[in-house]
């Protein structure tokens, strides 16, 4: 009891500070711009691990061919600074990890990044009419008030409700849970492969949605495995055994998912985003060396920075693996979650 009086305390400073910055949005005083061209933004109130990526990419599989796509991240953990179009022969350095993974698996999108959303929604909305995007996805973007979307979409992860969390660093929560409410769907990511609609019921209660507000279930399904390196050798996945490398915030979906075909001898795990440098890529070289039979797993991610990580050996490029990620929906169809509002 004594502590859960003391974080109330401690946490204090923070909540009045998210508190008091959403009022001056709220009321005004601090400027939002409106854009004339439908943009989506995809965020979360916790700190990562909500599935924003694979999200975005599935709107993205969605609206192919119906819409030239433009995807506006910040590019986190990028060195590279201002406005850039990524490419797919950047590097996760130029350009961030996950605006990276998007450009390779959809070459024909626009994808930049920018931490500056508003001049980064000008700079794409100001390329020649051939070249202009239709509709602009920003990833990681429901905190960045200063453009206002024609579609907000919020990730809860399954596993760990706002409504039982708590704001950091005695929680995961970066934002005011109530701000979901600002969201115009919620979509509760990472669930089982069914979900009743017993339980489905009860999330709404417990999240207490506004009317008009709705509310999507999906899961994360992986496809087969795919080496890292081009010389990836094929065999080391039917492996009996695997080791897992990993820097997101959350990895216990893949943890979940390897323990089903492998009996997993290591997991090493770093903070989000974290870039691979020597002493990392030491031991990575040492996992693969002391168990020759081992497949190393990744995440889609993570192999993004692994890429540019200098080296590797061959003998662990020949065993890196991730698997990729699709989303699929438990409730309610595409069009529903996407085309409905995604134009005013």
């Amino acid at each position: 009891m004594r502590s859960f009086f003391l974080n109330k305390v401690l946490l204090f400073p923070y909540y009045m500070v998210l508190k008091t910055r959403h009022f001056l949005y709220d009321k005004g005083i601090f400027a939002s711009y409106s854009f004339d061209i439908p943009i989506i933004v995809i965020g979360n109130v916790s700190a990562g691990g909500t599935g924003k990526t694979p999200h975005t990419e599935f709107i993205l599989k969605q609206l192919a061919g119906k819409e030239k796509m433009a995807v506006l991240s910040r590019g986190y953990g990028r060195s590279s600074r201002g406005f850039r179009f990524v490419t797919c022969n950047d590097t996760a350095s130029m350009s961030g990890d996950e605006p990276l993974q998007i450009k390779k698996k959809f070459p024909e999108a626009i994808v930049a990044v920018d931490a500056n959303r508003v001049r980064g929604i000008k700079t794409l909305m100001a390329l020649p009419e051939g070249e202009r995007p239709t509709l602009i996805l920003m990833d990681d973007a429901f905190q960045h008030r200063r453009g206002k979307p024609s579609k907000s979409i919020v990730l809860i992860d399954y596993s760990n409700p706002p409504f039982s969390d708590n704001l950091l660093p005695f929680g995961t929560l970066r934002d005011l849970p109530g701000q979901i409410y600002r969201a115009d769907t919620v979509i509760v990511t990472k669930c089982p492969p069914e979900v009743s609609d017993e339980e489905q019921f009860e999330w709404k209660t417990k999240l207490r949605l506004a009317t008009g507000q709705k509310l999507f279930f999906s899961a994360l399904e992986y496809g087969d495995a795919l080496p890292v390196f081009e010389n990836g050798d094929k065999r080391y996945v039917y492996s009996n055994f695997a080791q897992m490398v990993t820097a997101i915030a959350n990895p216990l979906h893949l943890e979940y998912q390897l323990s089903a075909s492998y009996k997993v001898i290591r997991k090493v795990k770093y903070r989000d985003h974290k870039n691979f440098g020597r002493r990392d890529v030491s031991l990575i070289n040492r996992m693969a060396k002391a168990n020759p039979k081992a497949v190393i797993f990744t995440t889609e991610k993570d192999a993004q920075r692994l890429l540019q990580a200098e080296g590797l050996s061959d003998n662990a490029k020949l065993r890196l693996f991730y698997y990729p990620l699709e989303v699929s929906l438990l409730n309610g169809d595409w069009q529903d979650l996407v085309i409905d509002n995604s134009k005013k």
